[in-house]
């Protein structure tokens, strides 16, 4: 035999052409079977563990849909895992609903947790409205634990700067008061339901009434139960995401006498008014005086100006004959008389009629 590499090749090459297209088929299909059945191996030593999980727990959950879960970039196995804790806790719910929850972005183990306290509780709750309440981004685990365990909050809020109530009383004592509330979460209200701070400020409102409306101080003081119950039927909790439970006020005491400021404020006004419009007429009798001291002046300009034609209407008089040499004397003596007249009782303190007056 010949040992020659060149005719064991083309031996090989001849050995080849005799396979026919039937077997190269089946070889394919045999490889192809082959690489099948590695996936389905694989597949099945992937989603064996968790499927037989859910079998043993009768969560219902198939190995297509442990596949399709994968595919749709879900987290199957935390899925298989609630709804095995739901089944479990007595709560029907479907595989769909906890995976449109997740590809929603929810909290699916918290919404979980959340369903199966509230049944456990004997309280209502469907994974319906759960989710809504996850989704619109409250602590749904911790409204059920509200709603199981209620829980004070303090009014006013200490975190808010302002650590009591101002309250002023009908006869002016300020009291300064600092509230307890109970509330319990109310699960159909939490969607759409106000928050604590609603809460907390109606409560605020409602004391501050309650502490207004009291005639005297000392009777809140002695009885700050009235109050609470004043405000517990005010149904303050309407359109809230609670209820609540009781009102209880945990410190009162005296502030200022708030009606006594006021008064004193008010005298301190009434003075500055009164100040004020007795200098608007103290300058207004000071102006008048000044126009008074100058219409006297004014006046003697005209007498002094009136004087100074008295010697000139004598020159016109001469002039015109009016008025003789005579009469002028005479007119001179008179005055003459009249001014020692007129001296004469500036000195003596007397008047016209003092003796020594001539005839």
């Amino acid at each position: 035999m010949s040992s020659n590499p060149l005719l064991l090749f083309a031996a090989d090459d001849k050995s080849t052409e005799k396979l026919s297209n039937p077997q190269i088929i089946m070889l394919i299909v045999a490889i192809g079977l082959l690489l099948f059945f590695v996936i389905c191996l694989f597949i099945f030593f992937s989603f064996i563990r968790i499927w037989i999980q859910a079998l043993l727990t009768k969560a219902d959950i198939g190995i297509g849909s442990l596949i399709a879960m994968k595919l749709r970039n879900v987290d199957y196995a935390m899925i298989v895992r609630q709804k095995i804790a739901l089944v479990q806790a007595g709560v029907r719910i479907t595989t769909p609903e906890l995976e449109s929850h997740f590809l929603a972005r929810g909290n699916v183990p918290k919404t979980a947790t959340a369903v199966i306290a509230a049944h456990k509780a004997g309280l209502d709750l469907p994974w319906r409205t759960a989710a809504a309440i996850d989704l619109a981004g409250r602590d749904v685990l911790e409204a059920v634990r509200t709603s199981v365990n209620p829980k004070v909050i303090d009014c006013p809020d200490p975190a808010k700067g302002k650590q009591f109530l101002d309250a002023v009383c009908r006869n002016g004592i300020q009291l300064l008061a600092k509230a307890r509330v109970t509330v319990r979460t109310k699960l159909e209200r939490l969607v759409g339901g106000a928050t604590e701070e609603t809460i907390i400020a109606r409560v605020g409102e409602g004391i501050v009434k309650a502490i207004g409306s009291a005639h005297d101080h000392k009777e809140v003081l002695a009885n700050p139960g009235m109050i609470s119950q004043t405000v517990l039927h005010n149904a303050l909790d309407a359109q809230t995401a609670f209820e609540i439970v009781s009102i209880d006020i945990a410190h009162i005491e005296v502030g200022e006498n708030i009606g006594a400021k006021l008064q004193a404020d008010q005298a301190a006004a009434d003075l500055r008014v009164a100040q004020a419009e007795a200098e608007k007429r103290r300058a207004a009798a000071v102006a008048r005086e000044q126009e008074m001291r100058a219409l006297v002046e004014e006046n003697r300009a005209k007498v002094v100006e009136a004087e100074a034609q008295v010697p000139q209407a004598i020159s016109e008089a001469f002039q015109k004959g009016h008025l003789g040499v005579m009469d002028f004397y005479n007119m001179k003596n008179v005055q003459s008389d009249t001014m020692m007249r007129n001296n004469i009782a500036s000195m003596t303190g007397g008047s016209e009629n003092a003796p020594g007056r001539g005839s």
